[in-house]
C-alpha cells in the first residue's frame, strides 16, 4: 500500500459494504422511491463495486511484483540510454480513478500527491551522438540551445551640461622688437656726406682762385675737373663711411655722444683728402720716395685742415638729428614694452 492516506469508513472491510452505506451523493437517502430507481442504484453500485474489485487485485498484483521490479531497476542498465520515470502506485491510482469516476462515495476528498519534478531533459537523438558509449552534444545542437546574448551598451544621452567646454586658444602676446636707429643715421649720413661734398668742393674752387690756378675765365672749368677728380669723391666716401661707423656705434645715443666722437669722423675726412690727393695722380707710375713726398705736401694743406674741420662739424650738428630719431625710438621702445607688460599682466582675454 502506498503511504498516501484514503478517507474510508472505519467500519467497512469490504467494498461492497462501503458502497452499500455509502449514499451517491454524499446525503441522507430518501425513504421510499420507486422499484425501478432502485434497481437503477443496484446496478451503479454494481459497477462501482467491480470496478473497485478490479482495482484492488491489480493493485495486488503490483504490490506482488514491486519488490522485484525495485531490485531490477536498482541495477543500472548499460544499454539504456533514457533515465526511467518512477512508477506509480496502484492502490493511489485505483482509488483516483473511482473517486473520479463517483465523486463522494468514499466520503472524503482524495488529493493526489504532487508530481516528482523530471531530473533531467531528455535529448532527442537528433541533438545527442555516441562516441564510444559516452553521449555527446553535437556542435548544432550546442549552437540550437546556446543563444550569446551581446552585453548591452546604454549611451547616456548627451546634453549641453554634461558636454566638456572646448578649449579656446588665444595667441600669446609676443616681446616687442627694439627699433634702432641705424637706418634713419644712413639717411642721414648720405645728407651730410653731400653737404660736405658741397663744401670741399667751394673750398677747393677757393684756394684755387687764390693761388692763381683759377680765376674768372677758367672757374667754370677748373669745378668740372674738379667733379671729374677722385680729388673729391674719395674724402666725400670715407667722410661717409666714418660717420655711419660712428652712428652704428652710438645708435639711440644722446646727441653728446655725436659732439664728443665727431672728432674720429674728422679724421676719416683728414685720410679721405690724403687718399683723394694720391688718387688724383697716376701713383701707379710713381715710387715709394715721389709718393711720400706727395702726402708730406698735404699734411698741413689747407684744403686738408678744411676736410678734418668740416667732418667734425657736420658730424656734430647731423649727429643732433641723429640723437633726436634715437630718442623717438627709444620712447616707442618704452612705450610697447610698457603695452607688453601690461598685457601680460591682464592675462588671456576672451576675443568679442
Amino acid at each position: 500500500m502506498s503511504d498516501h492516506e484514503v478517507s474510508k469508513p472505519a467500519q467497512a472491510h469490504d467494498v461492497d459494504d462501503v458502497v452499500d452505506a455509502a449514499p451517491a451523493d454524499g446525503t441522507a437517502a430518501p425513504a421510499a422511491e420507486p422499484d425501478h430507481a432502485a434497481a437503477a442504484a443496484d446496478a451503479d453500485h454494481a459497477a462501482v463495486a467491480a470496478s473497485a474489485n478490479e482495482g484492488l487485485a491489480e493493485a495486488a498484483r503490483a504490490a506482488e511484483g514491486a519488490p522485484a521490479a525495485e531490485s531490477a531497476a536498482a541495477q543500472p542498465s548499460a544499454s539504456a540510454e533514457k533515465p526511467v520515470a518512477p512508477a506509480e502506485d496502484p492502490d493511489v491510482a485505483a482509488f483516483a480513478a473511482a473517486e473520479a469516476a463517483f465523486p463522494g462515495t468514499f466520503g472524503g476528498t482524495f488529493t493526489p500527491p504532487a508530481p516528482l519534478a523530471a531530473e533531467s531533459h531528455p535529448l532527442s537523438p537528433a541533438e545527442t551522438t555516441v562516441i564510444g558509449g559516452t553521449s555527446a552534444l553535437t556542435p548544432e545542437a550546442v549552437a540550437a540551445e546556446t543563444q550569446v546574448l551581446a552585453p548591452a551598451t546604454h549611451l547616456a544621452p548627451a546634453s549641453a551640461a554634461d558636454a566638456a567646454p572646448l578649449p579656446i586658444f588665444v595667441q600669446a602676446p609676443e616681446a616687442p622688437r627694439e627699433r634702432g636707429n641705424r637706418g634713419a643715421i644712413f639717411g642721414i649720413g648720405l645728407l651730410a656726406a653731400v653737404c660736405f661734398a658741397v663744401l670741399y668742393l667751394g673750398t677747393a674752387l677757393g684756394v684755387a682762385a687764390l693761388t692763381g690756378k683759377a680765376d674768372s675765365t677758367n672757374i667754370g672749368t677748373y669745378a668740372l675737373d674738379q667733379l671729374r677728380s677722385a680729388g673729391l669723391w674719395v674724402p666725400v666716401v670715407v667722410f661717409f663711411i666714418g660717420f655711419w661707423f660712428l652712428g652704428a656705434i652710438i645708435n639711440r645715443g644722446r646727441w653728446g655722444f655725436w659732439v664728443v666722437f665727431g672728432i674720429i669722423v674728422g679724421a676719416f675726412a683728414y685720410a679721405g683728402h690724403l687718399l683723394g690727393a694720391i688718387g688724383s695722380v697716376a701713383f701707379w707710375t710713381l715710387g715709394t720716395a715721389e709718393i711720400g713726398t706727395l702726402v708730406g705736401d698735404q699734411l698741413l694743406a689747407p684744403l686738408a685742415i678744411a676736410a678734418f674741420v668740416f667732418g667734425r662739424e657736420l658730424t656734430i650738428w647731423f649727429g643732433a638729428w641723429a640723437a633726436r630719431t634715437g630718442a623717438r625710438r627709444t620712447a616707442q621702445n618704452e612705450e610697447a614694452q610698457r603695452e607688453y607688460e601690461r598685457v601680460l599682466e591682464a592675462g588671456p582675454q576672451l576675443p568679442q
